[in-house]
C-alpha cells in the first residue's frame, strides 16, 4: 500500500494476520503476506553489488573530522578476500571467535564484513565495558565465556587499560594505531595485505543457513549478559523481512546517516545490514543524541541526505528541537526522506508532531513515521507498524515468516517469537537456552503486548510493559510498569529522561526519577556550566518543574496501581559496573532498587527528608 493524503508517497508492504486461539487462551497471529526469498549467506549480497554497481560506496567515515573516506563495493569485496584469508589463517572459529573492541570505523566494518564472508564468526562488544567501566568486570567476563582467538581495538592506546586488564597475553590483538605499550599487537594493515587464496572462497562456498555468523551480546537490562548466536539464515531472513515490510529499500538504495553502535541489534544488523543487503550507503556518524555530541550529527546530516532515518527517541528529540532553528538542516534532511524509525523505546508525541511539522514547513508534506518491537534474539525485526499510525504507541503486527505467540501471564499477554529470525540460542549456555523456548518451539521474550483494539487485532499491538518488573502491594494490586514508566516520561518532557518505579510490598507507588540535566539547565539560564546535577537539581524552578509532575502523577490517577504518591529525584549517575545502566542507556529496575536501597528507604520514610516530593493538596 502507500501512503495518501499529507505523507509523501511511499511504498509499504502488507499488513494483515490470522489469528487463532487455543483452548489455553494462547493467541497465535500469523502474517497473511508470505516472506520473500533471501539468499543462504549474507554476502551474496556484497557479491551482487560488487559485480553490478563497484564505484557504489557501501560505507564512509570521517577522516579526523574532515571529508569523508569511502569504501566502495568493489573495494569491500577485495578487503573482505584479503581479510577473510588472514582470519582463516588463525584458525579462527565459533570456539575461537574474532571479538571487536571499538567503535564503529572502516576497520570495524570490513572486519565484520570478511568475517561474515568467509564464514568466521566474530563478537562486537560494547566500547563502554572498555572505556566506561572502571573493574572491567564485564569485559573479562564475556572473553571469558567467548575465549576469542583474535582481538581487535582501533586505537591501542585507547583501550590499553581494558586489555591488559581483560585480554589474556597469549590472545593476538590487532589494532589500527597506537599499539598498547609491553603488548605485541599486528597492525590492521597487515592483515588488509594477506594475499588471498582458494581457502577464502572455499570457506565462502561452504557456509550454510545455520553456519554461525556472530554473535550479540544482550544489553543486560533484565539480567547477565547472554551471547546470542546469530546464524546466516537469521540474519539474512530477517532482512528480507524488513524488504517485505519497507519494499521502497530494494526500489532505491537506501543512504542512512547513523550513529547507532554495531555491538547492538538495532544499528549491527538492522542498519549495517539494510545497506548491505539493498546495495545502499552508510555513512557513520561519530555524533551521539546528547547535547555534547549531537552538533557533529547535525552537520552530517546538513551535508548528507538521508532516505530513511533511524533512531532512538532522545535523538530524534534533539533532531526536532534543531530542524525548528535551523532551515539548511531542514532541507537537507527532509529533501529526499521517505521515512523515519524510532526504537529501543516510545517516542513522546510532542517530538512525533513536531516532526511533522517541521516536515510540513519545509517540504509541504509529511514523513511516514514507522516503530516495530524487537530484540537481540529476534536479529532483531519481528514486529512491525508499517503504516502512518499518527499517534505515539502502536507497534504493529509480526512481520512475513514470524509467528507470534501471546500467551496469558497473570493479567498480561506475554510475546512470544519463532521464526527464521530467531536465534537456536546462547553461546556456551544450554541451561538458559532451553529456558528460554517454550514446548512449540516459540522464543519467551518476556516482553507484553496488547490489542489497541481487541475487536480489531488489524490495528496492532501496543507494548504493556516487561513482565518482570511488574509488582504487587501490599494490598496484592498489580502494578504494571512499562506503561507507568512510558507514561511518567511523557508527561514529564522533556526534563524526565527516564524513572525507576518502587513500591513492591509498599501500600503505594513511588518513582525514583533520572533527570535530563540539560534540559533542567535551561530552565535556570542563569545558573553557571560548572553547577553539579544536584546544584541543577535544588534551583527552585528545576524543584517547581518536578513538584508539578508529581502533582499531576497524584491527583489525576484513579486506580493505586497508577497513581504515584511520592518522587526522588537522582541527580547521582546510575553506575554501569553495578548494572544499573546497559552502555545503551536502558535502566535495569531491579538492579538500581537494589543498589539504591537507601534512598528506597528514604522515598518511603514516615517523615521524608527534603529530596522526597510529594503531591500538594
Amino acid at each position: 500500500m502507500s501512503v495518501e493524503a499529507r505523507y509523501r508517497k511511499v511504498a509499504l508492504g502488507p499488513a494483515a494476520v490470522s489469528v487463532e486461539r487455543d483452548a489455553a487462551g494462547r493467541l497465535l497471529l500469523r502474517p497473511k503476506a508470505a516472506l520473500g526469498a533471501y539468499p543462504q549467506r549474507l554476502t551474496e549480497r556484497l557479491l551482487k553489488w560488487a559485480a553490478e554497481t563497484p564505484e557504489r560506496t557501501f560505507v564512509a567515515k570521517r577522516v579526523d573530522g574532515g571529508d569523508w573516506r569511502r569504501i566502495a563495493y568493489g573495494e569491500a569485496l577485495g578487503c573482505a578476500r584479503r581479510l577473510g584469508e588472514a582470519l582463516l589463517a588463525r584458525g579462527l572459529s565459533a570456539e575461537r571467535p574474532l571479538m571487536i573492541l571499538s567503535e564503529n570505523d572502516l576497520e570495524h566494518a570490513l572486519l565484520a564484513l570478511a568475517a561474515l564472508h568467509v564464514g568466521v564468526p566474530f563478537i562486537p562488544v560494547s566500547p563502554a565495558y572498555s572505556l566506561v567501566s572502571q573493574d572491567f568486570g564485564k569485559l573479562r567476563e564475556v572473553v571469558a565465556l567467548m575465549t576469542p582467538g583474535l582481538v581487535f581495538a582501533a586505537h591501542g592506546g585507547r583501550y590499553a587499560r581494558a586489555i591488559a586488564a581483560a585480554i589474556p597475553r597469549a590472545t593476538e590483538l590487532a589494532v589500527t594505531e597506537a599499539p598498547p605499550a609491553g603488548r605485541p599487537a599486528t597492525l590492521f594493515a597487515e592483515l588488509a595485505v594477506t594475499e588471498p587464496g582458494a581457502r577464502a572462497e572455499a570457506a565462502h562456498a561452504a557456509i550454510g543457513p545455520d553456519s554461525i555468523a556472530k554473535f550479540l551480546l544482550t544489553s543486560g537490562s533484565t539480567g547477565a549478559p547472554k551471547a546470542v548466536i546469530h546464524t546466516q539464515r537469521m540474519l539474512a531472513a530477517n532482512l528480507q523481512m524488513i524488504v517485505d515490510c519497507l519494499p521502497f529499500m530494494a526500489e532505491e538504495p537506501p543512504v542512512l546517516v547513523d550513529w547507532l553502535p554495531w555491538n547492538h541489534t538495532f544499528g549491527g544488523n538492522h542498519n549495517y545490514g539494510l545497506a548491505l543487503y539493498n546495495g545502499g550507503t552508510l555513512y557513520i556518524d561519530e555524533g551521539k543524541p546528547v547535547p555534547q555530541l549531537i552538533g557533529e550529527t547535525l552537520r552530517n546530516l546538513r551535508e548528507i541526505a538521508p532516505t530513511a532515518y533511524f533512531n532512538v527517541p532522545r535523538g530524534f528529540e534533539e533532531i526536532a528541537h534543531a530542524l525548528e532553528r535551523d532551515a539548511v538542516l531542514a532541507r537537507s534532511f527532509f529533501g529526499r526522506l521517505k521515512m523515519m524509525f524510532y526504537a529501543a523505546a516510545s517516542l513522546a508525541q510532542p517530538i512525533w508532531d513536531a516532526l511533522h511539522r517541521a516536515a510540513e514547513k519545509t517540504v509541504g508534506e509529511r514523513i511516514v513515521m514507522i516503530t516495530g518491537l524487537g530484540m537481540t534474539e529476534t536479529a532483531p525485526f519481528a514486529i512491525c507498524a508499517n503504516w502512518e499510525a499518527g499517534r505515539s504507541g502502536g507497534i504493529g503486527l509480526p512481520a512475513p515468516g514470524t509467528e507470534l505467540r501471546l500467551v496469558p501471564v497473570g493479567d498480561k499477554l506475554e510475546v512470544r517469537y519463532r521464526g527464521p529470525n530467531v536465534t537456536p540460542g546462547f553461546w556456551r549456555q544450554a541451561e538458559l537456552t532451553d529456558r528460554a523456548f517454550d514446548e512449540d518451539g516459540f522464543y519467551c521474550s518476556g516482553d507484553a503486548a496488547c490489542f489497541i483494539d481487541p475487536e480489531d487485532p488489524q490495528k496492532g499491538l501496543a507494548f504493556d510493559g516487561r513482565i518482570a518488573e511488574d509488582f504487587k502491594l501490599d494490598s496484592g494490586t498489580w502494578v504494571s510498569v512499562g506503561p507507568l514508566r512510558g507514561h511518567i516520561v511523557a508527561l514529564g518532557a522533556p526534563c524526565v529522561q527516564d524513572v525507576v518505579i518502587a513500591g513492591h510490598d509498599r501500600r503505594e507507588v513511588g518513582a525514583l526519577v533520572v533527570p535530563h540535566l540539560d534540559s533542567c539547565r535551561r530552565l535556570c539560564p542563569g545558573l553557571g556550566p560548572q553547577a553539579t546535577p544536584g546544584e541543577v537539581c535544588a534551583q527552585p524552578a528545576v524543584r517547581e518543574f518536578f513538584q508539578r509532575l508529581v502533582d499531576r502523577l497524584g491527583h489525576e490517577a484513579g486506580a493505586s496501581s497508577q497513581r504515584v504518591a511520592r518522587a526522588l529525584v537522582l541527580f547521582e549517575p546510575l553506575s554501569i559496573d553495578a548494572g544499573e545502566v546497559t552502555d545503551k542507556g536502558s535502566i535495569n529496575q531491579r538492579a538500581v532498587l537494589k543498589a539504591r536501597a537507601a534512598l528506597v528507604d528514604e522515598l518511603y520514610a514516615a517523615m521524608p527528608s527534603a529530596r522526597v516530593i510529594l503531591p500538594r493538596a
